[in-house]
């Protein structure tokens, strides 16, 4: 609905009350009729023809509601990258790079730019001869908004003034209010935007109308993926002086070409087009991170239109990844994040970098990889679903990128314990598909003590002396027996299990989900030294199933496991398979053993894509 507020002229200078100005227009409309009625709206919109008196009381409207869009897409293609911006250690081509978007300019840059803007009518009233009037913003929200107003056709900036000639307080103006950022931090703005009309002359007039920024929200799992976008090889030149992009495993990622025609493979199964499949080439400094889903986490913002449909923009979070050169004099965001300007940004698409470099000892790169940032759907209590992350005291992501994806106040968030983890990551050992319950959704997650039991199992069928991984490249491939060993001699999957069943116990007790709700998949872990002399930390042995990129809610990708073979079946697969077909999934198998399981990622950190986006869900 369209957002309405008027003024009137009182000595204490404060407005009339709303019901009493519809009170005189149900009067109104009482004595013109139907006909009335038509001609008080074409006094609205063309005042000047209708030769109707304007009324003595200044009003703002918003015909198409009171909801402000950040304008940070790019409708006329403007933005582009420099020659050698990718690979330039320097946070400056990062900032360069975010700071160019729609709103950056004093233009209304063509129809589809205009869209994004949100319209406001200024009513026809009463001028004081040559007297106009004024639009004013509060001095702490003026950073977040520009104002246009139509002029001889056109829309031009208001300007700081905010000056309206008496002619365009006569007859009525047309503006749109453009948004100029998220909200970020709630302590500095919470997205309001209060405009206040102030008539000029012997008497204090005025009307106000105020705005709010819409929320980004992130997408979920159970969303159609309309774009996916993975990671291509570059010719992996060594860099002497550079960052480790990816602080974890220096392993050049292998085996391209399996994960490529697997991947497309699955793609095509779900019904995406190919021309909807993109690998982007990395630079030879970097290629090697090749992992997508960590370097953005994609949301949308969405407001009503008059047609009923609404108004979309995508708005692709990159990841805070803030890192310096060996000898401390350059800094950078991460670099594959750039690729994020280069191949997505475009008209409806805008990108925000939210990050500090003043950070405390506990902020951990690892955990900002956006594949620490995943969301739950809509559910009883939550009608837009919960955003969920990975953190500690003493282990997790820069505040400032938390702090901001809580201002938007609609995802509360849930936080797990992912600090066991290496990566720590929430993506590692969950997942959201769909289901036939209440909620129409349920959690995969990794189960070792279910891998363990199929290792025994294939152990009674007289499989112990099979190596787990015999068809990949794997360095390490130990027989069921011998890995049944160390089990009982170390515990790490004992102690993997525990942690997996900390995060459930969060999960359930957040989601209301029952335990016997859970898709359950096999995946083994190993402790290993997260640094030399560092503690000992989980990593996913076998290829971890809940790792997977959903593709529709029924077809899932997921990592090739490479399990335990009796009789020629591989049990870690059979085992998924009929997990994920009891909730109404279709697995297609992606082999990423090389490409990604090696270098401690899987389908899911490897891609990443843009999700279909419905109509928000009523408030």
């Amino acid at each position: 609905m369209g957002g309405h507020a008027t003024g009137s002229a009182r000595d204490d200078g404060t407005r009339p009350s709303r019901a009493g100005y519809e009170r005189h227009g149900t009067r109104r409309r009482a004595a013109f009729g139907a006909a009335g009625c038509a001609v008080i709206v074409a006094a609205l919109l063309s005042p000047a023809r209708a030769g109707a008196a304007p009324p003595p009381a200044p009003a703002l409207d918003a015909p198409e509601g009171t909801a402000l869009l950040p304008n940070i897409d790019d409708d006329t293609r403007r933005c582009r990258l420099r020659p050698g911006d990718l690979d330039r250690l320097d946070v400056a081509v990062d900032r360069r790079l975010a700071a160019c978007h729609d709103a950056a300019d004093e233009v209304v840059n063509g129809a589809e730019d205009l869209r994004d803007l949100t319209p406001v009518r200024v009513r026809p009233t009463r001028a004081d001869g040559a007297a106009g009037g004024r639009v004013s913003v509060p001095a702490a929200q003026r950073p977040y908004v520009r104002i246009f107003i139509e002029r001889d056709g056109r829309y031009v900036p208001l300007g700081g003034a905010g000056r309206l000639t008496a002619r365009e307080v006569r007859q009525g103006a047309r503006l749109a209010v453009e948004g100029r950022d998220i909200v970020r931090d709630t302590r500095r703005w919470d997205g309001r935007v209060d405009l206040t009309l102030t008539m000029a002359g012997a008497e204090a007039r005025r009307a106000a109308l105020t705005l709010r920024m819409t929320p980004v929200l992130l997408q979920h799992d159970l969303q159609r993926a309309r774009h996916v976008f993975a990671a291509a090889p570059g010719p992996g030149a060594p860099d002497s002086g550079q960052p480790a992009e990816v602080p974890v495993h220096t392993r050049p990622p292998g085996q391209w070409r399996q994960f490529a025609d697997s991947l497309r493979a699955a793609t095509r199964a779900a019904g995406l087009p190919d021309r909807e499949l993109r690998f982007q080439a990395g630079s030879s400094r970097w290629w090697r991170d090749i992992w997508r889903q960590d370097v953005v986490e994609p949301g949308y913002v969405s407001k009503p239109t008059p047609g009923g449909t609404p108004h979309t923009l995508r708005v692709l979070l990159r990841s805070p990844n803030h890192w310096k050169s060996a000898d401390g004099r350059k800094e950078s965001l991460r670099r594959a994040g750039r690729l994020l300007f280069r191949d997505l940004r475009g008209p409806g698409v805008g990108v925000v970098q939210q990050y500090t470099t003043r950070r405390g000892p506990g902020v951990d790169e690892l955990l900002n990889f956006t594949g620490n940032v995943e969301s739950l759907p809509p559910y009883p209590g939550h009608p837009r679903g919960r955003i969920v992350y990975g953190a500690t005291a003493r282990r997790h992501p820069d505040p400032s990128f938390t702090r901001m994806l809580r201002a938007q106040r609609q995802q509360e968030p849930v936080v797990l314990d992912t600090s066991w983890l290496i990566a720590g990551h929430a993506d590692e050992t969950v997942h959201v598909v769909r289901a036939d319950n209440a909620r129409g959704w349920t959690l995969a997650v990794s189960d070792p003590r279910l891998a363990l039991g199929l290792l025994r199992e294939a152990r009674r069928a007289g499989a112990g002396g099979q190596r787990l991984f015999a068809d990949t490249v794997a360095p390490d491939k130990p027989t069921v027996d011998e890995f049944l060993r160390h089990e009982a001699a170390e515990g790490d999957n004992a102690d993997a299990a525990r942690h997996v069943d900390g995060q459930l116990k969060v999960l359930l007790r957040e989601t209301g989900l029952r335990t016997d709700e859970l898709v359950r998949l096999p995946v083994l872990y190993a402790r290993v030294e997260s640094r030399p002399g560092g503690p000992r930390r989980h990593i996913a042995f076998s290829p971890a199933l809940a790792n997977g990129l959903s593709l529709t809610a029924r077809d899932y990708a997921a990592p090739v496991p490479h399990g335990p073979r009796v009789r020629g079946r591989d049990l870690f697969r059979d085992a998924a398979e009929r997990a994920l077909t009891a909730s109404g999934v279709r697995v297609r198998w992606v082999e990423n053993f090389s490409w990604a399981h090696l270098s401690l990622g899987e389908v899911h950190c490897a891609t990443n894509a843009l999700r279909e986006i419905g109509p928000p869900p009523a408030r």
